[in-house]
């Protein structure tokens, strides 16, 4: 109570405790302070990157050869199954959220977010969460190994680690539920006088739709994996067929979660590309209104689509044909906003530093990863590729050279803005370089293999695989090795300074209200809203 008091009597004087920043690992553990979080966010995602990219190096290791060679298929199955957790809950996901908590106040002109104390537990609740995960390796009987989806009836015959899992997805599904509220709070509460919502940096509008889409679906994750723990531990039998439950039932409540988290995981990185397109091709964003609208859009499909997962579980030829027309509708959004970039670049004059190139390889790469899953969303065809690599590389052609090339993107065009020094531009252009030659390499072998037939989650396979398995393996470890270099020799020297002091506004194309503070941004922003002009992009007075 006295700290309550002590708290009011200095708030007449203008600097209360708010004032001053915390100073060691109290600014860090205590922190409220927008910046900071996202910078926590941002560490946390990558630090799970990491985690996620060993289990993918030990997965594409089994796999270099045919024949069992380093690991046993049981634990095979638990890295995969560890790899998409830890990528999708771990590392992107959170990625997204530290790119909202840096940019999204920034961006609108307030001060903070909304609720700054919900923002720090929101954060804080991932780092045992995630230890849960990571740690099911040493538990008896080893990690869940029932496959990122967690299908049933594989789940109820996992080992005591199947419980910690389930806990820790309902504490990181609390925290996007936490941060999702905070992110459409401050959007639609705390923007700049004179910013209305059609003059909102793209950036805020994709995480504004992205967070009613979490606020939608995370609770029916955890609908389904409450589910699986009462047929586990409390005699329910929802999805135990013995007892007259339906494991397909899992799939459907699954997948009504599972289809709009993929666009939860790429909606704000059209956003980050929406920012660095026409900074670099010194132009405004060619049909701003067609990309909110086609933004809204790809969220509203996104949740009649779910069952195009499930083509092979038996699904009358009727419930086929309107999961077929309804994903393909999808492509139409999505190719607006393709077209709308492609248009921005259209005789803009255009110069091609890092953020640049990532954004360009996103477009390129993104867009065959959209082609592929045109091409799965037919049924007779998805029926032959159905859990075949040719899925797997569909997958990752729009979640790596989709979310992780944007993030990449978003990281070096406002890495100045964060750390107030200029990134090493050849450094980044070699981490690009390396980064998507590498992830073709991985990648694209992999259609090829599933087109032959070659299923996904399995440790073995015959001799005819063997050769695209090989290209894919080395691949994959340049990958790695590209992201490692990225941290030691481009995200640390900012972090510590080293480098030539970046302007407030290094890129000449840039628009926005984040050009408009200092670099480094200080720990304060637009104490009191800002006067801006009739475009929103300027701070004026």
């Amino acid at each position: 109570m006295s700290a309550v008091l002590d708290h009011h009597d200095h708030a007449h004087d203008g600097h209360d405790d708010h004032g001053h920043a915390m100073t060691g690992w109290r600014r860090w553990v205590y922190a409220t302070n927008h910046k900071d979080i996202g910078t926590l966010y941002l560490l946390f995602a990558f630090t799970m990157l990491m985690v996620g990219g060993v289990l993918a190096l030990m997965i594409r290791l089994e796999l270099f050869q045919p024949g069992l060679q380093f690991f046993h298929p049981e634990f095979f199955n638990q890295l995969t199954t560890m790899h998409g957790l830890i990528m999708v809950f771990g590392a992107i996901m959170p990625a997204f959220v530290g790119f909202a908590n840096w940019m999204i106040p920034l961006q609108i002109g307030a001060s903070d977010m909304a609720f700054a104390r919900m923002n720090n537990f929101s954060f804080w609740l991932m780092i045992p969460a995630a230890l849960m995960l990571v740690t099911s390796f040493f538990m008896p009987g080893g990690a869940p190994a029932a496959g990122w989806t967690l299908y049933a009836p594989l789940t109820l015959q996992m080992g005591p680690t199947m419980d910690s899992g389930i806990f820790a997805m309902h504490i990181l599904g609390a925290s996007s539920i936490m941060g999702s509220i905070n992110i459409i709070v401050t959007i639609l509460n705390m923007r700049a006088p004179g910013m209305t919502l059609m003059k909102m940096p793209m950036f805020a509008w994709t995480w504004l739709i992205t967070a009613y889409l979490l606020i939608a679906v995370m609770p029916v994750l955890a609908g389904a994996i409450t589910m699986t723990l009462t047929d586990r531990h409390f005699g329910t039998s929802f999805f135990n067929p013995a007892a007259g439950g339906d494991p397909v039932m899992y799939q459907h409540i699954f997948w009504f979660f599972g289809h709009p988290e993929v666009y939860i995981m790429i909606l704000p990185a059209f956003g980050i590309i929406s920012q660095v397109v026409p900074a670099f091709a010194r132009k405004k964003l060619f049909g701003y209104a067609s990309m909110v609208y086609a933004t809204s859009s790809i969220a509203i499909l996104s949740f009649i689509v779910w069952a195009h997962h499930m083509f092979t579980t038996g699904m009358p030829v009727t419930g086929q044909l309107f999961f077929m027309y309804a994903t393909m509708l999808i492509a139409v959004p999505t190719a607006v906003k393709i077209f709308n970039w492609i248009a921005t670049m259209w005789r803009g004059s255009m110069t091609f530093e890092t953020p640049m190139l990532f954004a360009v390889g996103f477009i390129f790469v993104f867009t065959m990863g959209g082609f592929t899953g045109l091409i799965l969303a037919m049924a007779p065809i998805d029926i032959q590729l159905q859990d075949t690599y040719y899925v797997v590389a569909h997958f990752h052609y729009v979640l790596v050279a989709g979310s992780l090339f944007a993030m990449f993107s978003g990281v070096y065009y406002w890495l100045p803005k964060w750390t107030g020094v200029m990134y090493n531009e050849t450094r980044g252009k070699i981490h690009f370089w390396v980064s998507l030659i590498a992830f073709n390499v991985t990648f694209f072998p992999m259609h090829f293999l599933g087109l032959a037939g070659m299923p996904r989650r399995y440790a073995d396979y015959p001799m005819q695989f063997a050769d695209f398995n090989a290209v894919a393996s080395v691949g994959a470890f340049f990958f790695g090795f590209a992201q490692v270099y990225f941290f030691l020799f481009v995200v640390l020297p900012a972090m510590r300074g080293k480098g030539e002091k970046a302007t407030q506004k290094p890129w000449e194309g840039a628009e926005g209200l984040e050009w408009e503070v200092p670099s480094p941004a200080p720990f304060h922003t637009f104490e009191n809203p800002p006067k801006l002009n009739a475009d929103a992009t300027r701070v004026i007075g």
